[in-house]
């Protein structure tokens, strides 16, 4: 009886698990690209209800892996952290595996802010155009 009980429960989890994963990680039928095995990802924490960011959790080497660790972030959520809005994505870095969080938040925002500035500002119209005549 308790092992009929157990098995249930944790086929539930599983299924819990793995419809939440769905949603955010597409199945792949292929397998990994080269690149995607040896390359850098970050784990970034961030709220989707207020848009603050939380920061880069964690950076790991291959896609694959950033995937479990995100699900591993996932799961030890608590209830109220995750109403809050807190959610974590991977992002394809050329940040060192393994590095500190801390330096690597900071780096991440230094670049995002070098990318923003170099982009074309957009023209905005202006309200009253000048006539010509």
């Amino acid at each position: 009886m308790f092992a009929a009980l157990t098995n249930r429960r944790t086929r539930n989890l599983e299924t819990k698990v793995k419809a939440r994963s769905k949603s955010f990680f597409p199945v792949k039928e292929e397998p990994l690209t080269r690149d995607e095995s040896k390359a850098s990802y970050a784990i970034i924490r961030h709220n989707i209800r207020t848009y603050e960011s939380g920061g880069v959790v964690l950076v790991v080497k291959g896609r694959e892996n950033a995937e479990i660790r995100v699900k591993h972030f996932e799961t030890g959520q608590s209830s109220e952290d995750r109403h809050a809005g807190w959610r974590y994505f991977v992002e394809k870095s050329d940040l060192k595996a393994g590095m500190d969080p801390a330096e690597a938040t900071n780096l991440r925002q230094m670049k995002l802010e070098i990318r923003e500035s170099q982009a074309v500002p957009e023209q905005t119209p202006l309200a009253n155009p000048p006539r010509q005549s």
